[in-house]
């Protein structure tokens, strides 16, 4: 039986969710629109969190660049959290915590599942 590296599951369900975001800020509704708004955000700023979002879930994808797509996934939801901390929502911050939690948690498997620098050839 293949063993299952929850690393590689961890990253490519996170790489889901983004990609599931990156859709959502390029085909924002008039919800996430006025809540763009409301916040204080340019007109058409959902789509750099589109971009980065997508950006974050193709390096999630390689596994060579999944370090650097949990870390930019960490960027965008810490800048999540603190928005809407910022503006007093606090119940709206608990998703992209936990979001941002398994950013962290990947991030950390990935540096552990790599190989040290000695043992590289």
């Amino acid at each position: 039986m293949p063993r299952i590296y929850w690393g590689n599951v961890l990253a490519w369900l996170l790489a889901a969710f983004f990609l599931v975001g990156a859709y959502g800020n390029t085909f924002v509704t008039g919800e996430i629109a006025a809540d763009y708004a409301r916040w204080g955000y340019p007109e058409s700023f959902h789509y750099l969190t589109a971009f980065l979002e997508f950006m974050a879930a193709v390096m999630l994808i390689l596994r060579p660049l999944r370090l650097y797509g949990s870390l930019l996934g960490s960027v965008v939801m810490l800048a999540a959290v603190g928005t809407v901390m910022f503006h007093g929502e606090y119940t709206h911050g608990v998703p992209p915590f936990v979001v941002l939690s398994v950013c962290v948690l990947v991030a950390i498997l990935t540096v552990r599942s790599s190989p040290s620098p000695q043992h590289r050839s």
